[in-house]
């Protein structure tokens, strides 16, 4: 595949916005309003503060995206900020949550679909062979390429928020007052109440970070993955406070909360019956574009991992197309296994025991990209402001030739580097080591709230990683296949453009870091 080609196959801003926003609502949503109902309009004060320390994560994840735009997303932050060991644990917790939360989301896409074909919630098996079909089905279209999952994403994006934002735009017609009194219904503190709504809608958050795990798909990826992390989380948040907004304030509380299709029985009391029919097709079609947008993380995410050495080489093979098909066939692979093996039971039983063994692993990566760029901040400060090498020999500032390097040779926004060729974080030290400690904070804080099970499951999920870890290390420092020895690769600096030279240490006697 010529350059050109293979630039014109990458996706762009509103691709990649549409990766982020499509991955996050997905069938969930649909019925938290009920969840939020027992606590009255208190709730919103709990989807502000949850959408606050979402939007923390998601300019801490975009600060990183902008300076190591590189596949992987928080494997590749973690990597360069603290070794291996961590960054492997997070890819591998990731994309075991991965492909186990596509199960889950395939048998919500079924139940929804059930509104319309009543024998697949009837029949157990019917209703395992129709989410293993929308598995499969869209294995194969990501298979064909990025871009083409990307344009299904895209539409089911547009799709799912129609029936959200109709309920959050016009159904404020209807609004009721009332129904909002008393605003803390709870019985307890507001205190109480905020923190527990907060718990309860912070799930609807994760997946802000889909945009950076395909880097290298992705046009221009220091610019556009920070943009489109940010504005895909800052879309969801006004598309879940309004909708949730409009649904409380058409349909009484105590109605609500015992509700089983809160969306559906809103549109039908101001709409008529047609109009819940239309909400189920909405929460199937949102559940059908997420599925497509994680089975697209899961070939990205082990890509990347392989092509460090630290994940089995099938994993980092891609067809002539630029996609990682073993990677998504081994993956759907699992995530049949995992339907197959729990298919006697009922949906929800299956939807509920899936998501307690993913539930950690897609927390993690927010804890260790924190730690990294804090870590990241700690050696920049080391090494001088603005992540140069106090040197009385060095311009100031220093000519472009001899601090900007395009690392990705796609013209991505320059990295700023140090004197030992590392990437130098340039900007306010103080703001970036705030942030990166307030989403650190908000990821313990959601990892609390997630339950101790939902932890323990999770924990024996990474501690089995482990063994794995050691086996791909091993294999590598014996010649076996892997491209680099993870401990001794160094991903920093680039590959020094010809005539080139990076800033060197005055005491140093030979040739600079990297030669």
């Amino acid at each position: 595949m010529t350059a050109d080609k293979a630039r014109h196959r990458k996706v762009g801003l509103w691709i990649a916005t549409a990766l982020v926003v499509g991955n996050m609502v997905g069938s969930g949503v649909f019925l938290l309003p009920a969840s939020l109902a027992p606590f009255g309009g208190v709730s919103i004060l709990g989807w502000l503060f949850t959408s606050a320390g979402a939007m923390a994560v998601a300019l801490l994840l975009a600060g990183l995206a902008r300076r190591i735009p590189r596949a992987g997303g928080p494997y590749a932050y973690t990597r360069e900020g603290l070794g291996g060991l961590p960054a492997f644990l997070v890819a591998w917790g990731y994309w075991i949550s991965i492909w186990s939360g596509n199960a889950a989301i395939s048998i919500a896409f079924v139940g929804y679909s059930a509104t319309f074909f009543p024998s697949l919630a009837q029949d157990p098996a019917l209703g395992a062979g129709a989410a293993l079909a929308a598995i499969w089905l869209l294995t194969g279209v990501n298979a064909l390429g990025v871009r083409e999952a990307g344009i299904v994403q895209l539409w089911t994006t547009i799709l799912k928020l129609l029936p959200l934002v109709a309920m959050g735009t016009l159904g404020l017609l209807w609004l009721d007052p009332h129904h909002f009194v008393p605003f803390n219904a709870s019985g307890g503190s507001s205190f109480g109440a905020i923190t527990a709504t907060a718990t309860l809608t912070l799930w609807a958050f994760l997946g802000l970070e889909s945009a950076t795990i395909p880097a290298d798909s992705v046009r221009d990826p220091g610019r556009t993955i920070p943009r489109a992390t940010v504005l895909g989380t800052g879309l969801a948040a006004l598309v879940y406070i309004l909708a949730t907004v409009g649904v409380m304030g058409i349909v009484p509380s105590g109605e609500l909360a015992r509700s089983t299709a809160p969306f559906a029985d809103a549109a039908t009391r101001i709409w008529g019956g047609w109009a819940g029919g239309f909400i189920a097709l909405g929460a199937a079609i949102s559940a059908f574009g997420a599925l497509n947008g994680w089975i697209l993380l899961q070939g990205q995410m082990p890509l990347a991992v392989a092509r460090d050495g630290l994940f089995p080489g099938v994993f980092g093979k891609v067809s002539q197309r630029g996609t990682p098909v073993a990677g998504l066939v081994v993956s759907s692979v699992l995530a049949t296994a995992l339907i197959g093996l729990n298919f006697s039971a009922t949906l929800v039983d299956q939807f509920t025991f899936i998501i307690l063994l993913a539930t950690l692993s897609t927390l993690i990566p927010y804890i260790f990209s924190s730690l990294a760029d804090l870590a990241l901040l700690v050696r920049e400060r080391r090494v001088g402001p603005a992540g140069l090498r106090a040197d009385p020999a060095l311009p100031s500032p220093a000519p472009p030739s001899d601090r900007q390097i395009d690392r990705t040779g796609t013209g991505a926004e320059p990295a700023m580097l140090a004197a030992d060729g590392r990437p130098a974080f340039t900007g306010p030290w103080k703001t970036r080591a705030l942030l990166a400690v307030a989403a650190l904070l908000y990821s313990l804080w959601a990892v609390v709230g997630a339950g101790r099970e939902a932890v323990f499951w999770g924990f024996l999920l990474l501690l089995a990683g482990v063994p794995v870890y050691a086996w791909q290390v091993r294999k590598t420092r014996t010649g076996g296949s892997g491209p680099t020895i993870p401990e001794q690769r160094e991903s920093w600096p680039p590959p020094r453009p010809q005539g080139q030279r990076l800033p060197r240490d005055p005491g140093e006697g030979g040739a600079g870091h990297g030669s």
